[in-house]
């Protein structure tokens, strides 16, 4: 389940919720459509990220026999029942917040499966289709908020250009990898910088949400600069364990901009959380 990711997953949902405005407004003193979106996330998450697993099997026996399913914790058929059920709760919280907010589910759904049965062999596409995930998480949360989606849909290219950049390093987390890609991956970080600081600039208040942007891009440069400069597996694993933790920052920086900086300090203190339990399950 990579549970110190699911909580990234939760700060994307609650990233979207802000920029949807809905926190804003007198609806806010309603939490349940929140909780929902909470729910709804996680399912979706955990769901994507078993099966996964249940495709990865045949290449797990070989690079990570420490895995769940090849290590014989758990068989191929439990683990798919697992994701299907984590997946119905994920449908079944979003059936209650909307209908926007199943064809998102639905949308994550497929495009998980897609990436983890086809996509992800593909050196481009595997990136988009991982980004594409996250990204529609994203909207997810604005879905709150229905009819935000077809005004903030746009937003969604952010995280799937950072998810992206992440999914290509990781290629290099087992065998190592080409400082190109490193460098390359280097320049999108600095795109989705540059597009978080134009809103918070248009929008809200570029110095509050600089206080969220300069740990984030301290906690993903720093192990990415360190690959760069030793692109060997453990580098490169660390670059991208950073990179996916540090989505809480990014999401934080969103609020930042769309919300006030209140919210942005609850979706911060979900860092804790997924640090204290990336020590103690994998996050790649």
């Amino acid at each position: 389940m990579r549970p110190a990711n699911v909580v990234t997953a939760v700060a994307d949902a609650l990233a979207g919720i802000a920029i949807s405005g809905y926190l804003l407004t007198e609806g806010w003193n309603s939490p349940v459509p929140i909780i929902l979106l909470c729910i709804s996330t996680i399912g979706l998450y955990s769901g994507g990220i078993i099966f996964n697993d249940v495709f990865d099997v045949d290449l797990d026996r070989i690079e990570r026999p420490e895995r769940p399913i090849p290590s014989g914790l758990i068989s191929e058929k439990e683990a798919t029942v697992f994701g299907s059920l984590f997946f119905l709760v994920g449908l079944i919280a979003a059936y209650f917040v909307g209908s926007i907010t199943v064809i998102l589910a639905i949308a994550i759904i497929l495009a998980c499966l897609v990436y983890n049965r086809w996509a992800k062999h593909h050196s481009f596409l595997g990136p988009l289709n991982m980004g594409l995930c996250r990204g529609l998480n994203l909207l997810l949360g604005v879905s709150i908020i229905s009819t935000e989606v077809s005004q903030w849909w746009f937003l969604a290219i952010v995280p799937i250009i950072y998810i992206a950049s992440i999914t290509m390093i990781s290629r290099g987390e087992v065998h190592g990898g080409s400082k190109k890609m490193l460098y390359f991956a280097a320049v999108l970080y600095a795109v989705v910088i540059a597009s978080i600081l134009f809103f918070a600039q248009t929008k809200g208040d570029i110095i509050i949400t600089l206080l969220f942007i300069i740990p984030f891009a301290w906690m993903i440069f720093k192990p990415l600069l360190r690959a760069i400069n030793n692109p060997i597996g453990p580098n490169i694993g660390k670059a991208v364990k950073a990179g996916v933790i540090a989505l809480i920052l990014m999401n934080a920086a969103w609020a930042s901009v769309f919300a006030d900086w209140k919210i942005a300090l609850v979706i911060i203190f979900l860092l804790p959380l997924s640090i204290i339990l990336s020590k103690a399950f994998a996050v790649t």
